[in-house]
């Protein structure tokens, strides 16, 4: 009788597809040429300063990290994806700061409890599947009286709407909150057990993107170089009638939210800043 192996973790398989989907397409070019100014907008939020430990959690190519390290801080940036922080590497190469890139999991994180002096994430922990195991690595890795700072993208905003539109063209998934839960205020305070986080603050703002000429050239880009839209076209793989109708809702969404300018459109896009105190004593 063959002894039984024991069955794949859901969660597991998850994090598995997410590694090659941000891997698909240029997220580089995404976070540099779209929304640049989001990760020098959480290092101020966070109040990095000369000095300060920073680990920026599922930090991409270093939108945050970098100005951070720019702050003078010591940064170490932390993501799931390879390919990822190989394109961050060079990125901070050519603005001559060091950054230590380290490959890992949000929510299984390397680091001794009370590691760091900041825990910041840039629209990325967001995406872990399993938010409460996330939340809870980021406190137990922040030193009593260090900073946990967070900028997510909201539900109702555009790229809540983008998600929601590609959940409807993929195949049935595993029952997890979706990734713009952590932009509702009174959830991602939930996360955290009660007392955890003092000076709790939060807010929501938005970010001009006016890197499109028309609502089409906003599909095409994010087609071309957004891992999620392109694993979501992937998978559609020759079902015509399918990729034409994702086609023409990136476009409406696009359309909604678009207003024209002299050199093409521009859209707001909605994110939620937050940012806490992990309780406890701590050097100031």
């Amino acid at each position: 009788m063959e002894t039984p192996q024991p069955r794949p973790d859901p969660f597991d398989e998850l994090k598995d597809r997410h590694r090659r989907m941000w891997a698909m397409g240029d997220y580089k070019s995404v976070a540099g040429e779209v929304v640049p100014e989001l990760g020098a907008v959480l290092a101020a939020e966070a109040g990095i300063r000369p000095g300060d430990y920073v680990l920026d959690v599922a930090a991409g190519t270093g939108n945050a990290s970098i100005p951070a390290a720019l702050a003078g801080a010591s940064v170490v940036a932390l993501d799931l994806t390879p390919e990822l922080l190989a394109a961050g590497r060079g990125i901070a190469g050519d603005q001559g700061v060091e950054v230590d890139w380290v490959q890992g999991d949000a929510e299984d994180l390397p680091f001794p409890d009370g590691t760091f002096d900041a825990v910041i994430s840039c629209v990325g922990v967001m995406f872990a599947p399993n938010h409460r195991v996330a939340a809870g690595e980021l406190l137990r890795v922040c030193r009593p009286g260090g900073t946990i700072a967070l900028l997510n993208w909201t539900p109702e905003g555009f790229v809540g709407e983008l998600i929601a539109i590609m959940r409807d063209y993929q195949p049935p998934q595993t029952a997890v909150p979706g990734p713009p839960m952590w932009g509702r205020e009174d959830y991602v305070a939930g996360l955290f057990e009660d007392g955890a986080l003092e000076d709790w603050q939060s807010r929501k703002q938005m970010v001009t993107v006016d890197r499109f000429e028309n609502p089409e050239h906003f599909r095409d880009f994010f087609k071309a170089n957004f891992g999620p839209v392109v694993g979501v076209y992937r998978g559609i793989g020759e079902d015509l009638e399918r990729s034409a109708a994702l086609d023409r809702e990136l476009s409406s969404l696009a359309e909604r939210h678009a207003r024209n300018t002299s050199g093409g459109i521009e859209m707001d896009w909605e994110y939620l800043l937050v940012r806490g105190t992990a309780a406890g004593q701590g050097h100031p």
